[in-house]
């Protein structure tokens, strides 16, 4: 159940975050992609804690609200673990071992690299290439998570008349779905270039931020290299409104989505945490350039719930010095006629790792 990057029927994409489970679908066309269905519904306050299931009940109920919805008929799903929720290791195997040999090799000597007794984890590998300089081994991503993280994602799903055929790692959604956010002139420049090693690999800076938590994924040239989540995200922002103003939680949330707060909630409170925002992002980098070889990059590109925040993109690019995008998956695709143009587009920072989850189907 837990796999990676391996070829799937056609799934639905669903993202169980802290605050909604979103829901993407994708068709192939002969120029790309096109929205069959979507759907987001907010969860019920405390039902996911941190991007963990505290009420599977409440998350399926929801799940089977956002599938109606939608309007689609697929009864299959992709869903994700967070990335702080699973352990990653590459490793190194002769090459001349067929995957099934592999897969018992790595189950006999799995607890050489997993710190947890085998039966409590769903383990997976995913063979990435010939290793460098060495061409009688390959390296090998091994990717494991404690079962219950697994197990509660897919009761979910079957409360809402769905079967969970991908379990996937928000990370890797990510880069997936980062691939539809390059600028033409690069795709045109990885498309001519004769030799890769010649050329200075192209790095986007996806930071997705949401209700409680924020990650770093770091893709260069379509490929994820560097990732990072840290505890901050919208949450401090509706916290805020509440004591400003006196206000209850969800009502504090659905006004700084649809306005009506006091006059001075811009100068006072928004702008304050659009500054406090702009530093986090600043800090993730810092982390990033002091991890590795680089020292910039070349985008940055905004996700999650966060992303939606007006002016939030130029601020961050007048105070980095770097392009700075709101991310839209969706930009160059076709849109079935069930798809409401306004509201993919409002949606759309917070939906990549549906998407990335929806474009498992065409792996």
């Amino acid at each position: 159940m837990f796999q990676l990057k391996r070829k799937k029927p056609s799934v639905l994409g669903v993202d169980i975050s802290s605050t909604s489970v979103k829901l993407v679908e994708l068709s192939k066309t002969d120029t790309g992609y096109k929205v069959e269905s979507l759907a987001v519904e907010p969860l019920p306050a405390n039902a996911v804690v941190e991007k963990n299931i505290q009420d599977v009940e409440a998350v399926g109920e929801t799940l089977q609200k956002a599938l109606k919805r939608s309007g689609s008929k697929c009864k299959q799903v992709a869903l994700a673990v967070a990335g702080s929720a699973v352990i990653t290791k590459v490793i190194t195997m002769p090459a001349t071992l067929s995957e099934s040999d592999m897969e018992l090799q790595i189950e006999l000597e799995a607890d050489q690299y997993i710190p947890y007794p085998l039966e409590e984890i769903n383990l997976d590998f995913q063979i990435l290439g010939p290793t460098t300089n060495n061409p009688d081994t390959v390296d090998v991503l091994l990717a494991a998570s404690r079962s219950e993280n697994i197990e509660l994602r897919t009761a979910a799903a079957e409360i809402a008349g769905l079967t969970a055929k991908i379990i996937d790692v928000e990370a890797y959604t990510i880069e997936r779905a980062s691939k539809l956010l390059l600028p033409p002139e690069v795709l045109r420049q990885q498309e001519q270039a004769d030799d890769e090693k010649e050329k200075e690999p192209f790095l986007i800076a996806a930071l997705d931020v949401g209700a409680t938590m924020t990650s770093l994924n770091v893709i260069a040239d379509g490929e994820l290299i560097y990732t990072r989540e840290q505890a901050f995200g919208g949450k401090q922002l509706t916290e805020e409104i509440m004591r400003r103003y006196g206000l209850a939680y969800e009502e504090a949330g659905r006004l700084k989505k649809v306005g009506g707060l006091p006059d001075n909630y811009i100068p006072e409170v928004l702008e304050p945490f659009k500054e406090t925002m702009a530093q986090q992002v600043s800090r993730f980098l810092q982390f990033f350039y002091t991890a590795g070889q680089y020292h910039t990059v070349d985008m940055i590109a905004l996700a999650g719930g966060c992303a939606s925040i007006p002016g939030i993109d130029e601020l961050i690019e007048s105070q980095l010095g770097i392009k700075t995008i709101i991310s839209n998956p969706f930009n160059n695709m076709e849109l079935a006629n069930r798809v409401n143009a306004q509201a993919l587009s409002n949606d759309a920072p917070a939906l990549m790792i549906a998407c990335g989850l929806a474009m498992r189907s065409f792996d």
